[in-house]
């Protein structure tokens, strides 16, 4: 058996074999998978919020809902890095 001396090149011109690595395009899903779900417990968050608004366990009021959502962005940007929401 001959061998070529290019056993990681897919051809003649340079293009290589896939070494087992993936790139960067074949793992976004995984990514926007794990954001997903690491954003769950913020979001749980806002909507168990809503609902104690609605139950009348809170005051409905623009402003203590607006100071609530930044004080749970800010942690959510504080425990999330780079994967928190951005507007």
């Amino acid at each position: 058996m001959v061998t070529s001396g290019t056993s990681d090149y897919a051809s003649g011109f340079g293009a290589r074999r896939s070494l087992g690595v993936a790139s960067p395009c074949d793992l976004a899903p995984v990514f926007s998978a794990a954001k997903a779900l690491l954003r769950v417990p913020f979001d749980a968050m806002r909507e168990h919020y809503a609902s104690a608004v609605r139950a009348g366990l809170i005051e409905r009021s623009q402003i203590d809902s607006a100071s609530f959502e930044r004080k749970l962005v800010a942690l959510e940007r504080a425990t999330l890095g780079p994967w928190a929401r951005r507007v």
